[in-house]
């Protein structure tokens, strides 16, 4: 095996991937496999088009590489903490105790009626979606996450306080409660240095849901243990089967509820086959999303599940981002109707998958000015993203002279160091 100092100092990270590769005799396509990805990806990786993955995927290359010296991929280049690691919000701690704290006595108070759990939850999703306050230009009050992280432990206590209590249809009405509060948990954690609390959170909205014995309540569980899985990055937990037991569950309705959570599980199956670098099976589920999305009509949006017409196309960017394809994910960007998701979550999100698609495309100015209009949308969204986090010292760095002033300025926005 050829010594690591034998590598020209200058060689980029896909240049010494290839090198490794062909060293051993793999072509791209065995590569692919090994690692679950498309012969695409891997090609994108040795081109360039795709920078250093994150530390867990690049240990897995290394490995199907036979490299032993992770230098020997990563030459030079600095391997950031921040690139690697997930920024940790300043109410992770309590939320851990209200999720692992247990009330084994009997409370001495009556158990609020299920429909009102049900409309102090439709009041927090609300604030989840909504836009941050600002007290002024540039200062951010308090953003999706503060929100929820105010509103979650009380409402943990309640549900599960209610379901302890309650009796019959109200009981498992309740329980549906529990399984929502449980999915804003999830996403307060998703992109959160605390996997085994998301692992937590999914077990538990499912068993809640089950226990409520509602095919309604199982496929959001189902979504949800998907959405917050993938969107970290851990396609592997972004289970595929589980999503179509959830939807084999729902009654071929014409009802709105059941169209929206149908039309969510096809997506979540399509994203976790894009993800895998499965191009036929992602986008034949994508159709059936899409088909959901006509049925429900361009104006619809699920009112905190979000699932319609804007998510369905936004999810295309991402899907094409996932099978290296950037440009198809730029033709889908540029006629998505933002307006179309009412949500500054999600608008932040797909703005994200934009900016990512402009830079698989080696459009770094874009990029940047994608990723400004994420931040204004909804920081606490962009703040704690891996994506965003990765590339915004890479464009410091190395972008083009014009940018980097504002990548620079973002990244300090963000507490992202350089």
């Amino acid at each position: 095996m050829p010594a690591h100092n034998d590598v020209p100092a200058t060689s980029t990270f896909g240049q010494r991937v290839q090198r490794a590769r062909e060293r051993t005799g793999k072509t791209r396509a065995v590569v692919a496999g090994l690692m679950e990805q498309s012969t695409e990806w891997v090609k994108a990786i040795e081109t360039g088009r795709i920078g250093m993955p994150r530390l867990s995927k690049l240990l897995r290359l290394a490995h199907v590489l036979g490299v032993e010296d992770l230098t020997e991929l990563t030459g030079d280049e600095r391997i950031a903490a921040t690139t690697y690691s997930k920024a940790q919000h300043g109410a992770l701690p309590v939320i851990k105790r209200s999720l692992t704290t247990y009330q084994l006595a009997a409370a001495d108070r009556e158990p609020e009626p299920a429909d009102v759990l049900a409309a102090r939850l439709r009041q927090a999703w609300k604030l989840w979606h909504a836009r941050d306050r600002r007290s002024g230009p540039g200062h951010t009050v308090e953003g999706n996450r503060s929100r929820i992280a105010a509103l979650l432990p009380g409402l943990l206590a309640d549900t599960q306080h209610a379901t302890r209590s309650l009796e019959g249809a109200d009981r498992r009405r309740a329980l549906v409660a529990l399984a929502e509060t449980y999915h804003l948990a999830q996403l307060f954690l998703s992109f959160q240095p605390a996997p085994e609390l998301v692992m937590l959170t999914g077990d538990r909205a499912m068993t809640a849901a089950q226990d409520a014995d509602s095919p309604r309540a199982i496929a959001a569980a189902a979504w949800y243990v998907n959405h917050v899985h993938r969107d970290a990055g851990e396609a592997s937990e972004a289970r595929v089967e589980l999503a179509e037991q959830a939807a084999a569950l729902l009654p071929d309705q014409d009802d709105p509820e059941h169209i929206a959570r149908l039309g969510l599980l096809h997506l979540a199956v399509a994203l976790s086959h894009a993800k895998t670098g499965q191009a036929g099976d992602a986008w034949r589920y994508w159709d059936k999303a899409d088909a959901a999305a006509r049925r429900l009509g361009d104006d619809y949006s699920h009112p905190w599940l979000m699932f319609g017409r804007g998510i369905v196309d936004g999810y295309a960017i991402t899907m094409h981002n996932d099978l290296v394809q950037p440009g198809k994910a730029l033709q889908i960007a540029d006629s998505l109707d933002l307006d179309r998701i009412p949500s500054a979550t999600r608008r932040s999100y797909h703005l994200i998958e934009t900016a990512r698609a402009y830079g698989m495309a080696g459009e770094r100015v874009a990029a940047v000015s994608l990723l400004k209009k994420a931040y204004e949308e909804s920081p606490e969204t962009i703040q704690y993203n891996l994506h965003t986090r990765g590339v915004l010292p890479e464009l410091v760095k190395s972008g083009p002279r014009m940018v980097r002033d504002d990548a620079l300025g973002l990244a300090r926005d963000l507490g992202v160091p350089v």
